[in-house]
């Protein structure tokens, strides 16, 4: 089969290698559809520790497509079951497994990162993933490249919840790429009073409006903080979520929440400056709950995709393009640029 398959820092090959055989109870997917997103950036470019040097590794992890091979004891899938697949994987035993929390297990597997992924014609589905629940049903109408989208999406859905947004809420988001924009549509949907989106790209900002935003604010500009005390009667914002990998930001948005605010954490800052300074006091006397998410659990991944399948959410405004593997290197690079939406690789094409 065809695949883009990742050899070192900045080396992603499209070449062919063996087809995947399911062993016991193992299913093989044909792949429909598959992201390129900021994690598959940042292993591009920094590598990543679950990917020893010298390792080839198929990449992808935002994925869905088609069960056509069962191992033996499969009876959960068919040949012909459309799917889509949470990538995280839990030992299952631990602490965090047991509660539900597979994707903070620290002995976790994931598909494009310490497995294989998708971005190949063919993927095995481990005996692991089928057996935590991570294979999700994909329905008829759905198509795969919006369905692969239910990832990133089940993401900022944990994001959410961990900030519980809510009716009447004033929400900042700081970031317009396709994951703030997601946060948009999660915060729209959960009733959120007025939603305010702080982005330096133009072009992000006008995606942002046209995508329900109540505003859409230039911080260089523009005056933030006035900004959020003139909306919310001068309080401050109910909710902030950071994703964007920002340092500055993460500060401020102490300063930009109300009392009793919620703010996220979402986007991680790299590696080698990951430490910010506020004043602690505004916690203190605010009484601030200030959390930080990563991945998203198989509930979380399930619900995102039920939101999708009933039409709740519609993601497929939120893709660029869709490319042919031998392309995938051109994906990368425009999405390194961060003024368009997700791309996405089909392998069939």
């Amino acid at each position: 089969m065809r695949a883009a398959v990742y050899h070192d820092i900045g080396s992603i090959k499209s070449e062919r290698v063996p087809d995947p055989k399911p062993g016991p109870g193992e299913a093989v997917l044909k792949v429909g559809a598959a992201g390129i997103c900021g994690t598959d950036l940042r292993i591009y470019a920094n590598g990543h520790h679950r990917i020893p040097r010298g390792t080839k590794r198929i990449l992808g992890h935002e994925l869905a497509g088609e069960i056509v091979k069962v191992g033996k004891g499969v009876i959960s899938l068919q040949p012909g079951m459309r799917v889509g697949i949470a990538p995280n994987m839990g030992c299952g035993i631990c602490t965090q497994c047991v509660a539900g929390w597979t994707n903070l297990c620290k002995d976790y597997t994931a598909f494009g990162i310490s497995l294989d992924g998708a971005f190949a014609e063919y993927m095995l589905v481990t005996a692991d993933a089928i057996k935590q629940g991570n294979v999700v049903p994909v329905p008829d109408h759905v198509p795969f490249s919006v369905a692969a989208l239910a990832e990133p999406l089940s993401c900022c859905f944990n994001g959410q919840e961990a900030v519980n947004v809510r009716r009447d809420d004033v929400v900042l988001i700081v970031g317009a790429g396709p994951i703030g924009i997601m946060h948009l549509l999660l915060a729209k949907l959960s009733g959120a009073r007025t939603v305010i989106v702080s982005e330096l790209s133009e072009t992000r900002r006008k995606q942002a409006e046209e995508h329900g935003a109540d505003m859409a604010v230039d911080p260089q500009q523009e005056a933030l903080q006035e900004i959020v005390l003139e909306v919310s009667g001068g309080e401050g914002a109910n909710v902030v979520i950071v994703a964007a990998a920002a340092a500055r930001v993460q500060e401020q948005s102490l300063e930009l929440a109300a009392q009793q605010g919620r703010i996220n954490f979402f986007g991680g800052l790299p590696k080698d400056k990951p430490f910010i300074q506020f004043n602690s006091n505004l916690v203190h006397y605010k009484q601030l709950i200030v959390t930080g998410t990563t991945g998203s659990n198989v509930r979380q991944y399930r619900s995102s995709m039920n939101l999708i399948a009933a039409g709740r959410i519609k993601l497929d405004t939120l893709i660029s393009a869709t490319l042919p593997l031998d392309r995938i290197n051109e994906g990368i690079e425009r999405s390194k640029v961060g003024e368009e939406k997700r791309f996405l690789v089909d392998p069939s094409t």
